[in-house]
């Protein structure tokens, strides 16, 4: 899947594109043309760099509700040619999202739709899972013949079958088909659900690969084995150590993570951090700035797990460095710093915006680590954050760092959040946006009353509403 292609953030498609609360404010006061086609654009081509974390669904779907768009245009993106030439899930599982939501809140249309792709469509296993939460029993059963019509009666077929049904995501309809009478779908679907469950047992009780073998150099043949596979295992290694390492077997622990073989000093420097051994700051420091990629980014991974006091204190000393360690460090004080660290950490704030942008992977702890320590100077840069970062996980992120730094939160971000597109930042903008306003007021009680809201969000907007008092 490409990249999506992220317009700026000051116009209508960028706002939606992002998720951000002002874009539906936006969209509502714009002509409904121009609102309708940023909306399908975003549909259609789904703007998220993490669809598996970052939420879009709902938010679209409320927003065609409020303009009363119709669907032809996601009928013809699911039902053109490209679904068979073009079959990653990305490509309409955002669009089958939305059209779940619709049939959840009454769109009759939106549910045939959904029907018709469960029986014709590529990714008809998505649309199956829509389905599995929103149709009823009659018209889940009448896609029984079209769904296993995709798996041929044959030997091939039929594991292809029990692999589905193992797999899927929502098991409703597995469980309707498993109850029917006709022989090609109840005793079928029965067959291979049975299949599935002693396939997952096999696999549970087969062996996975190499084991290593009850030493401490044991352990680190096993780890270079597998980096010379391909496969990363110092972690794994590292717990193995912990089963068999002694107290005779630092010395030997100790060199490898100094000069051993790259497989087996990762495994070391992972086991000495665990263990916060005296010694492991300085290998760390030493294999951070090593040729190897492996060991670099092992030690650093490392420094990152470590927990205590002379973890932080190290830190303090490595934040100015410009590598991927200092940038490590800038993480551990955000997180696990004190008071005495605000400076360091509202520095690392700006560097690594002026120097990575919006979107830097750094700015998750750094924005955190600025919430928590109240950093009330860096209400500036968490704005432009704010506004700017493409990633609604880490705008959620930054509007509770606002909430904690800004005094101008409650009357500005906080009331475009109660439209945001992640509940986490509904959740915020519901415990701290100014009741004042009438826009806000009205939002809580629709929140209130929607149940495809969710329910961490309502217990906050309760929590603000104040009850109505009782009849005379």
């Amino acid at each position: 899947m490409f990249e999506p292609v992220i317009a700026p953030s000051g116009t209508l498609h960028g706002l939606l594109q992002r998720g951000r609360g002002d874009g539906t404010l936006h969209a509502l006061a714009a002509p409904r043309a121009e609102a309708l086609a940023a909306l399908n654009q975003c549909v259609l081509h789904d703007p998220r760099h993490d669809w598996q974390v970052e939420n879009r669904s709902l938010y679209y779907a409320r927003l065609f509700l409020d303009l009363g768009g119709g669907l032809e245009e996601i009928e013809a993106h699911l039902f053109g040619a490209e679904d068979h030439l073009d079959t990653d899930d990305a490509r309409t599982g955002l669009a089958l999202s939305v059209l779940g939501h619709l049939a959840s809140y009454g769109r009759d249309d939106a549910l045939v739709l959904i029907r018709r792709y469960a029986a014709t469509g590529a990714n008809w296993a998505w649309a199956l899972d829509e389905l599995a939460l929103r149709d009823d029993d009659s018209g889940l059963r009448s896609l029984a013949g079209a769904v296993l019509g995709r798996f041929p009666a044959t030997p091939e077929g039929d594991a292809e079958l029990a692999a589905a049904v193992r797999d899927a995501f929502e098991p409703r309809p597995w469980r309707l088909w498993a109850e029917d009478r006709r022989e090609a779908v109840g005793a079928r679907v029965r067959a291979a659900r049975e299949r599935g469950s002693f396939d997952r047992w096999q696999r549970q009780m087969r062996p996975t690969g190499p084991r290593p073998g009850w030493s401490v150099q044991s352990v680190f043949d096993w780890a270079q084995q597998g980096l010379e596979r391909g496969a990363a295992l110092h972690v794994p290694a590292a717990r193995c150590l912990g089963a068999v390492a002694g107290p005779d077997d630092r010395p030997l622990i100790v060199e490898a993570a100094r000069s051993g073989p790259d497989g087996a000093r990762c495994a070391a420097l992972h086991y000495l951090a665990e263990a916060r051994d005296p010694a492991v700051l300085d290998l760390i420091e030493a294999a951070a700035a090593d040729s190897s990629r492996t060991v670099a980014e092992a030690a650093v991974a490392a420094f990152e797990r470590m927990c205590g006091e002379a973890a932080v204190d190290r830190a303090r000393g490595w934040i100015h460095r410009p590598d991927a360690l200092g940038a490590s460090a800038a993480g551990v004080l955000a997180c696990r710093g004190g008071g005495q660290d605000s400076e360091l950490v509202l520095g690392a704030l700006r560097e690594t915006v002026r120097a990575d942008g919006p979107d830097a992977p750094l700015l998750w702890a750094l924005v955190d680590g600025t919430g928590r320590l109240g950093i009330g100077c860096a209400a500036p840069v968490l704005r432009h954050i704010y506004r700017e970062t493409t990633s609604s996980q880490l705008r959620g992120r930054t509007a509770r760092a606002l909430a904690a730094t800004d005094p101008s939160f409650a009357t500005g971000f906080a009331v475009e959040c109660l439209w945001d597109c992640e509940e986490t930042t509904r959740e915020v903008a519901a415990l701290h946006a100014e009741t004042g306003d009438a826009r806000v007021a009205e939002r809580l009680r629709r929140l209130a009353a929607d149940p495809a809201e969710e329910a961490e969000v309502q217990t906050a907007v309760r929590s603000r509403i104040a009850p109505e008092a009782p009849p005379l």
